[in-house]
Formats: structure tokens, C-alpha cells, sequence
């Protein structure tokens, strides 16, 4: 019966945490925000991807998750700068996202 219970309670939570990742807003930046390498640039590398305070994040690997830990404010100002580069260039050369 308790097992019963804890499922019944678990699997909303786990929709819920499934659709704040669906939410999250796209990296708009092509290298990693860490590191400044290019996402996937190094096929020895392997990209990490995850989200942080509804914002998809990507670093070159999982490696460089040390470091955005340490200032994620400072990095997550250089992804917002980066989106805000990509808007406006959005505007005035017609940009369309795909």
C-alpha cells in the first residue's frame, strides 16, 4: 500500500519536472559559455546540456559544469547578452529561427 502511495505521488512530479525542461528557453549561443569552444567542435569531447533556472545551458563537456557552478550569475549573464545579440540581429538582417 505505502508503495502504491509513493508512485501515485512521484509520477506528477516527475510530468511536472519533464515539462519545466520542455519550457526552457533555447541556448542561443554556439560555443560554450565556459570555455568559449565551439559546441561539438571536439568529437573527443562530449557537449553537456542542462537547465538552469529555465534556461537550456550547453558547455563543451561536463568538465567546464565545475566552473559554471562556481559564478553560474556571471554565465548565465553572458548567455542572456548572447540571446540579446541574437534578437536584435534577428531584426535588422531578418533572421529567421528554423
Amino acid at each position: 500500500m505505502k508503495l502504491i502511495l509513493a508512485l501515485a505521488l512521484t509520477v506528477p512530479l516527475l510530468a511536472l519536472a519533464a515539462d519545466a525542461d520542455k519550457k526552457a528557453k533555447p541556448y542561443p549561443l554556439a560555443t560554450c559559455v565556459v570555455s568559449d569552444e565551439k559546441i561539438g567542435g571536439d568529437p573527443a569531447m562530449k557537449p553537456y546540456t542542462f537547465t538552469h533556472d529555465g534556461q537550456e545551458v550547453k558547455l563543451c563537456c561536463k568538465s567546464c559544469l565545475k566552473d559554471f557552478n562556481k559564478d553560474p550569475a556571471k554565465y548565465m549573464a553572458k548567455i542572456s547578452a548572447g540571446d540579446k545579440r541574437r534578437s536584435n540581429h534577428g531584426r535588422s538582417a531578418g533572421f529567421r529561427p528554423i
